[in-house]
């Protein structure tokens, strides 16, 4: 089984790929490289290049042409961005997501696994959710997930399409071996935030304190990277399997089990570096939101997954990667 893998060159992507490869799957890894890491490509073929271009993916195909399944991971990822240029990301996470469907269902391809996100749904009165949650998306980058699942549903239902959209909170370290990681310096999620601040020596901000959780401020499902990995090469495997219980549209999340408030993440970053750390209260930035965390049953049930790496693992395995990234290991871009 050969997999292509859109935006394999990224954070996510390029850990599933890892995985994918450790699991015994080829790898065909699809990146324009607008943040990906050319470092990240080695071990499967690699193509330069945009998923919404039909020629680029007609070659692949025609290169490889037993490519059987596609992970969906090419996107553009920041909150605060998506609510500055909100069209740039309906056309990248929405229009070029159709644009690929389309050629893939020219070459016959039919089984997508996509990358989602749990900032889809409405948080609950005891911040928990799973798969029948309302959804009500706070940012157009949560909205453009939101879109495509229903796009993908469509397309199912109409037999174009088969697909698992894996509904994942916030991934967190690096691949445990360093062979991947954050390939930005200075990524904008709250983990890496607070290890850039402690590193330069200056206050973590924390961006919303009256937020109806048990210490007031945002609560979030922390979620190691590999473990997110491991949990797309169970998709892949289970594939058939799932689509045919759940219909061919199936909604899977993917997370600890356990919510995590940003005080708390603090915490368990003082607790790994082993100092203490200066915060500052803010008020809550656009398109922030109180957050969830999720049940998990589903994805036990389905893809007999559960995540195994905890929060301060996750915290030091990124400190490792952050390290050799500033020594210039590997080149980011």
């Amino acid at each position: 089984m050969t997999v292509l893998i859109t935006g394999g060159a990224g954070f996510i992507g390029s850990t599933v790929a890892t995985a994918c490869r450790e699991a015994g799957l080829a790898t065909v890894v699809l990146d324009d490289l607008s943040t990906g890491a050319r470092a990240f490509t080695s071990g499967g073929a690699f193509y330069e290049g945009d998923a919404a271009d039909g020629a680029l993916i007609d070659r692949i195909v025609a290169e490889h042409p037993d490519i059987d399944v596609v992970i969906h991971c090419a996107a553009k990822i920041v909150v605060p961005e998506s609510v500055e240029q909100p069209l740039d990301y309906y056309e990248n996470n929405v229009g070029k997501g159709i644009d690929l469907l389309g050629h893939l269902r020219r070459h016959g391809i039919e089984r997508v696994v996509f990358s989602s996100s749990a900032s889809i749904y409405r948080a609950s009165d005891d911040f928990t959710v799973d798969e029948r949650s309302p959804i009500e998306p706070l940012s157009p980058y949560a909205a453009t997930k939101a879109m495509f699942e229903a796009i993908l549903r469509d397309a199912a239902l109409a037999g174009q399409v088969r697909a698992i959209s894996l509904r994942y909170f916030n991934p967190i370290g690096a691949d445990p071996q360093l062979r991947t990681g954050l390939q930005l310096a200075e990524p904008s999620h709250a983990l890496g935030r607070l290890i850039r601040l402690h590193a330069e020596g200056a206050p973590f901000t924390i961006t919303g304190v009256d937020w109806p959780t048990r210490d007031g401020t945002g609560i979030r499902d922390y979620i190691h990277v590999w473990d997110l990995a491991r949990a797309h090469v169970a998709a892949v495997r289970r594939f058939d399997a799932v689509t045919a219980s759940e219909g061919p549209a199936a909604v899977i999340n993917l997370g600890t089990g356990e919510g995590v408030t940003v005080r708390e993440l603090v915490a368990a970053f003082e607790r790994v570096v082993g100092e203490p750390v200066a915060t500052v209260d803010l008020p809550p930035r656009p398109g922030d939101s109180a957050g969830v965390y999720t049940r998990s049953e589903r994805a036990r049930e389905l893809l007999d997954w559960e995540a195994e790496l905890d929060l301060e693992r996750g915290i030091r395995d990124a400190l490792a990667w952050r390290e050799r990234l500033l020594a210039g290991a590997l080149s980011p871009r």
